[in-house]
């Protein structure tokens, strides 16, 4: 996996505020790729972020990722849904434009593609 593109999206998921949460589709647009291709980065590089604050567009998770976020939740006051299949996301999702301006600001530092 491209390490360049690592980092985009975990700046991005490092500039999340608590008690707030964004999508994989929601970084996607933030980063310029898909929601899929965030999903891999965290899958497989995501455990130095607070990950659990990048959720499904419905706010939800697999069953054994749901578990390990809802003490996260719960400390930084992320309510669950209804169903308890996941959070409000609606009511907790992030300032996207606010977290677009903060994620440009913090990968002016790395190369552009291709450098």
């Amino acid at each position: 996996m491209d390490e360049r593109l690592v980092e985009l999206v975990l700046r991005a998921v490092d500039l999340i505020p608590p008690g707030r949460v964004a999508a994989y589709g929601d970084l996607g647009r933030i980063v310029g790729i898909g929601p899929r291709q965030v999903g891999a980065v965290m899958s497989r590089h995501g455990d130095g972020v607070a990950w659990w604050r990048v959720t499904n567009a419905s706010g939800g998770f697999a069953p054994d990722l749901l578990e390990r976020a809802r003490p996260h939740w719960l400390e930084e006051g992320i309510e669950l849904s209804p169903g308890g299949g996941g959070c409000r996301i609606t009511e907790h999702r992030a300032d996207l434009a606010r977290l677009a301006v903060g994620w440009r600001e913090s990968v002016a530092d790395l190369d552009p593609p291709g450098e």
